[in-house]
């Protein structure tokens, strides 16, 4: 009898035993900002219908062993913002709208996921597709009581002492929250031990570097973003670079001890925010080839790694379908540039040539966004494209729509609309929305992310799954 007891307690311990495994040595936080559940599907069924398939062409990531859903709003309101989103995922606790990493009365900080792992001894990377200072990475290394306080949110990284820093650029870098000149950040990064690299190229010739790293973009490019991955050519940085260049520092750093990577893309929100449903999924596109990487990593080291996928929030109530039973995502193939891009040639055009013909306004919206030829413009359509045509190129009453990041040429603007309409997209706003956002996961302690949870859940879980203190 003791004997099949102590057979049966021993079967156990070897079932048992795989629950307490290893901790995850490698952790990637992949934070698609505004990537709700329909921008993620969206895309899938856009590269079906490219693929002449009905259904869906699955992304890396929502083919993780375990996928979810969470909450976003936040202590204040329903629907959060990035500060509020931000944080819940990075500290594990709510707070109110335009606070980055303090509780809502902004008197106590918080301490992020990423500082308990660098207590930890792993080295720590922070990357973005917009600046470094944004709302959602700087929830990670700052605690400030308004996410706009750029410059004081830029000393908070020199605090950090994190390892790698990536993104566009910063916003501030020598004007502070109340509008005071104060001396550039960009010495004291250096004094404070940071290599500043601008560029991809430029990280190529450093990367063997033990030396702790914020990678920008180049001189002369928008400190506030990278280009939309839509409007990308072959030599901009783009957010696989950052990734890539990530990976890299911290595996040549991390002596053993593991690393925690979050990687931010930034633009799905703002493509979201300006209701540009094609710009919108070569975001979601292209921050899925940042998880590839990340999977390609777990791939060598399936039994130390944790691949986390999840959003902030989803940005502006993306709706799939305009009534009828058929989709047309393909309509938006034709789609080569991003609304705002669109905008910036028709006021080349209309700099150059005040008076265009609407033949000629008409053969730069065919080139760049497929209308009249990959998407078919309905006659209630082109009448409205002509009106705006109208009051830009004859009357010169020269309008402009506005949405959080861009104030878009107007006929861009319906352009874009009249292209959602035909590829069956719909918007319920230009703002933020209390959709719930997706959950996807792989790797060591995986299993935790198996039932709905509250954002504030995430962090969590990883402490747990890393071995960390939060």
């Amino acid at each position: 009898m003791n004997k099949k007891i102590t057979t049966l307690f021993f079967l156990s311990f070897l079932f048992i035993l795989p629950l307490f495994g290893q901790k995850a040595k490698y952790v990637f936080f992949m934070i698609g900002d505004g990537m709700g559940l329909n921008q993620v599907n969206v895309a899938e069924i856009y590269s079906a219908e490219l693929a002449g398939r009905n259904g869906v062409f699955p992304l890396v990531f929502t083919q993780f062993p375990y996928a979810t859903f969470g909450t976003s709003y936040s202590l204040s309101h329903g629907v959060t913002d990035s500060a509020a989103g931000g944080t819940a995922l990075a500290v594990g606790k709510k707070t109110k709208n335009g606070v980055i990493g303090m509780d809502s009365a902004a008197t106590t900080p918080y301490k992020s996921i990423a500082y308990a792992a660098k207590a930890k001894g792993m080295k720590v990377g922070i990357a973005t597709s917009v600046s470094i200072d944004h709302a959602t990475p700087a929830s990670f290394y700052a605690n400030r009581a308004d996410r706009n306080m750029y410059y004081e949110i830029g000393l908070d990284l020199i605090k950090s002492n994190f390892d790698f820093f990536a993104g566009s650029g910063f916003l501030k870098p020598t004007k502070t929250f109340d509008n005071q000149e104060a001396p550039s950040l960009f010495p004291q990064f250096e004094k404070a031990g940071y290599r500043i690299v601008k560029g991809y190229n430029a990280f190529q010739q450093i990367k063997q570097s033990q030396d702790k790293i914020i990678l920008i973009n180049t001189d002369g490019t928008d400190p506030s973003a990278l280009k939309y991955a839509i409007d990308q050519k072959t030599d901009d940085l783009k957010l696989a670079d950052i990734t890539a260049a990530a990976i890299e520092a911290l595996t040549i750093n991390s002596k053993g001890e593991g690393f925690f990577l979050m990687v931010e893309g930034g633009k799905i929100d703002w493509a979201c925010h300006a209701n540009d449903g094609g710009t919108a999924i070569h975001e979601v596109l292209d921050f899925n080839e940042s998880v590839k990487l990340a999977f390609e990593f777990y791939k060598k080291h399936p039994e130390e790694t944790l691949i986390i996928v999840t959003a902030d929030h989803e940005t502006g109530g993306l709706g799939i379908g305009s009534g009828g039973s058929s989709l047309n995502t393909k309509a938006l193939e034709g789609q080569k540039i991003s609304q705002g891009e669109l905008s910036t040639r028709i006021r080349e055009l209309r700099k150059n040539s005040p008076n265009a013909s609407w033949e000629e306004v008409k053969n730069l919206l065919q080139q760049n966004l497929g209308l009249w030829s990959t998407a078919k413009v309905a006659e209630r359509e082109e009448k409205e494209l002509f009106a705006a045509y109208e009051k830009s190129f004859v009357k010169h009453e020269n309008e402009t729509e506005k949405s959080l990041y861009a104030n878009d040429d107007k006929i861009a603007a319906l352009s874009i609309s009249v292209l959602n309409k035909i590829s069956s997209l719909k918007w319920s706003s230009g703002g933020h929305s209390a959709a719930y956002i997706p959950i996807y996961a792989i790797g060591a302690g995986a299993d935790l992310f198996s039932h709905k949870m509250e954002n504030i859940d995430i962090p969590k879980k990883v402490a747990i799954a890393a071995g960390l203190e939060l």
